[in-house]
Parts: C-alpha cells; structure tokens; sequence
C-alpha cells in the first residue's frame, strides 16, 4: 500500500467500528505487527520455552468483542500469548502490563466517543504509550505485508490465558496512592461511571477507603457508553450532587483515564482546576519536581498566574495526553494534565488515571478541611469561548485564507492579553477553535465570526457546531 497511509491518531488507533480503520481484518494486522515490534523493543530476555506476552484489555462497548478476538488471532499468530484481563480502565491496563511484566498491553476504547466508535491503544512493558517512531514502525508492517512469512507453527504459536484477578490488582494498587491510614468516613460522594470500564473499580475503590457512596450509570450493556452520562455530559453529575447533597461527584469517561469533578454548589471543576488544587498544594510541601506543571496549549493562562506567587511555573506541550507524559518524563517531572481531565500523578502512576487523580484531591479536601468549592479558588481563570464544529474534511488550515486573516486580527486585538487557538481533532472529525481573553462578551462574538469564516470555506454538517463559554468567578484585573 502507498506509503502515505497513517492509521494512528493522537491516542492510538479509533474510529467507527467495523469501518476502516477499526475492522477485524485491520485488527488482526494490527495484532501481529505489535506482537512483532514488542518482542524486538522489550530488553527483558525471554528464557527458553518462555513466550513473549501482550495484555489485552478493554472498555464495555459491544464491539470490543470482534475487535478482542482480532487482535487474539493476530497476537497468537506471531508465536506471542495474550493475557485477557477483560473491562478495566486504560490505566489499569497499564498498570497491569508492568504488573505482570508483560511486553506490551493493549486497551480497546474509544474514550469519550459514543459506543459506535472504538480503537484500539498500545502500552510499552513500562506502561508508557507509544512514541511516534514506534507507531510508525506498526504502521509500516500492517501497510507492507513485511512479516507475512512469519508464520511460527505446532507448539510456537502462541495461547490466550484469562487473568481473573486483574480487577483486584488494579483496585489494590489505585489505593495505594492514598495515604495510609486515611479514611474517606463521613464523606458523602456521588460517581458517574458513565456505564464504561470504570463501573466496578472507582465504586469498589471509595467505598473500601470508606466513603459514604452513590453510584449511577454502572450497568454498561455494551451500547450505553457515554450515553447522556459521564464527563461528555457534565450536566449530569451536576444533577446528582444536588439530589444527593453530596460533598463532591466524580464523573468518568469511557475509559476512566480521565475525571470531571463537581463541588459540593453544583459547580463544576475541570482539569485545570484539578492541577492549580495539585500543583499548589504540592508547591506547599516541596514536592512538585523543579516546581514545574506541565499543560497542554489549551489550559487556562490562569494557571501560570495561580503557581506563581508559590514559586511555581507551567510548561505547555501540543493537545494530547501522551505529548504532556512525553515532557514529564524528558524533563523528569511528577505532574501534568489536560483541561479535559487527563492528569498524570507520575509519583504513582505512568498514565492518565481518573479515579487516582480524584483521590489525591480527596486526600487534599481531608487534609485541610477545605471543601471542594474552596480549593478550586485558587485559580482564577481567563474567559475563554470555545467552537467545535463537525466537517467532512479537514484542509489544511494554512489554506483556509480569510479564516487565518480573522485569526490573525484576532490576536492582534488582544494585544497579548490572550490567544487564539485552531486545530483539527486528533481522534473526531471537528475543527476546534479556543479564545481566551479578558472581555467575555468581545471573545464570544470573536469566536462566532471565525465560526462563520470556517463554515464559509469548508462548511461544517448541520446542528454539530458545539459552543462553550466560559468565565471566570472573579474578574480578572
């Protein structure tokens, strides 16, 4: 096949199931060029008689199953066992790949995306996801047909075990990022599962730290997936609270590496707030590594100015979970995330963590006393108005001329007191547009004319134009 083809997004491999790329044949491909490259990139010597093996873990969607056997028959073909550990979240795949000292693992999820979709991401034997030179080295087998003659035969081919206590590794281990002796008694919290991989693990997790628990959206039947649930649908942890009177809410996606938090007001609390509650209270006690955040392009500037007078400071990378991994770990730091809700706590663990990233704000609303509505104030955001519109097609952006002049007047008229931010989607067919500025109403109306310019050039499809406005709770001088 032509050299150009690209099967990997921004977070591994997603799309409409059984629709290219994510089909069983693509699968099983799949499956043999990661069994290959795996083996070959793990330095642990496998001793003789001793296979390599992958682990294999997935979300609750109806699909995992086709996709699940696939990659099964692909793995096994190469002469390499599968380790089935079933519905877990993503980061418990990660983590139960370094458990079990396997050479890669593998989660089938499509994340936030509705049930139709799924995909399919790689974990190295460290639990790290992969570098771009690695996906490419996939890419190249499943494209070039390179390793079709490696056909091992009779007792080489390899076998699939089911690991029954995985549930119960990931649970153990989740825990063990709170501290010792802490209890979450008396504490009254609502979690939406978002009916997806986390609908055993979060729920299983609080009420043995001892929290006073209600739970919703955990009885996944392989299509309910984020359905009017989860972090996509704020709106409804939001509900929760307020019927429970609870002190907080966690809400899940469908794959549980991230978190939305709700306070005790019905109010909610995104990533970003997440890290300013983290990185301050580890400023506070010497602990975040060269008082250093990392963030994504898309975090709010009020973060620089909420670390600040703590003698911390933010570095931002390119949208994407693994790029913000991919900075901690060059420059060797212990906390970074998304305005989505994926944080990284590399103190306890290699990957965005939904239920651990909760859990360390938790410990800080029990260390202080402090509810959750008071932590947050700590930063004080910059409005930002945001646009995400479903195409067709994604043209380059640079080709978009009357889109990129209005950009450009844009930023011009903040006069460096904010920023204007366009890209595609890594993982949906959208355009994204971010403003950020101190004049709500003037970013808004901003945002709504580069909207107009997009639809005009490449147009977008009906009734899938997203709006987001947001503001601060205090204004900003």
């Amino acid at each position: 096949m032509a050299e150009h083809k690209k099967i990997f997004g921004t977070d591994g491999v997603r799309g409409v199931a059984n629709v290219e790329p994510v089909t069983a044949e693509t699968a099983l491909k799949l499956g043999r060029a990661a069994a290959h490259i795996f083996t070959q990139l793990n330095p642990r010597e496998h001793p003789e008689g001793l296979r390599p093996k992958i682990v294999l873990g997935k979300d609750t969607r109806l699909s995992g199953y086709m996709l699940e056997n696939a990659l099964v028959a692909g793995i096994t073909s190469l002469g390499v066992d599968v380790l089935l550990i079933g519905p877990l979240p993503t980061p418990g795949v990660a983590y139960i790949t370094r458990s079990l000292r396997a050479d890669a693992g593998i989660v089938l999820s499509a994340s936030h995306n509705p049930y139709e979709d799924n995909g399919i991401k790689f974990f190295r034997h460290d639990g790290y996801k992969l570098d771009d030179k690695v996906e490419r080295q996939i890419e190249q087998l499943v494209f070039t047909g390179e390793i079709d003659s490696v056909r091992p035969t009779a007792g080489k081919i390899g076998r699939a075990t089911r690991i029954d206590d995985a549930l119960g590794r990931y649970v153990e281990f989740a825990k063990r990022s709170f501290p010792r002796g802490m209890t979450l008694e008396k504490m009254r919290l609502v979690v939406d599962a978002a009916n997806g991989a986390a609908y055993k693990s979060t729920p299983c997790i609080l009420r043995e730290l001892g929290a006073d628990l209600t739970v919703a959206h955990h009885q996944p039947d392989g299509t309910n997936i984020n359905a009017a649930c989860g972090s996509t649908h704020p709106e409804e942890i939001q509900r929760l609270v307020r019927q429970c009177g609870a002190q907080a809410g966690l809400a899940h996606d469908g794959d549980a590496d991230r978190v939305l938090l709700c306070d005790e007001n019905c109010e909610l609390v995104d990533g970003d707030e997440i890290l300013a509650i983290a990185a301050v209270d580890s400023l506070g006690k010497g602990q975040l590594a060269q008082e250093t955040l990392v963030a994504t392009v898309m975090s709010n500037y009020g973060l620089e100015e909420a670390l600040a007078p703590h003698g911390g400071k933010v570095v931002r990378t390119q949208v994407g979970d693994r790029y913000v991994i991919e900075e901690m770990v060059r420059r060797d730091l212990n906390l970074g995330g998304e305005q989505s809700g994926h944080m990284i706590f590399r103190d306890f663990t290699t990957t965005g963590d939904g239920i651990i990233s909760a859990l360390q704000i938790l410990r800080i609303m029990q260390e202080t006393g402090k509810p959750l509505s008071e932590l947050k104030k700590c930063l004080t955001k910059y409005p930002q108005a945001q646009r995400n519109l479903r195409v067709r097609e994604k043209p380059p952006l640079e080709s978009l001329g009357n889109v990129m002049k209005l950009v450009a007047e844009t930023e011009k008229q903040l006069q460096g007191k904010g920023r204007v931010l366009l890209r595609y989607s890594g993982t949906e067919p959208k355009v994204r547009l971010l403003i950020e500025g101190r004049e709500r109403v003037e970013i808004d109306r901003q945002a709504d004319e580069i909207a107009r310019a997009i639809t005009a050039a490449i147009g977008v499809i009906p009734s899938e134009v997203e709006r987001s406005e947001t503001q601060p709770r205090d204004p900003v001088g």
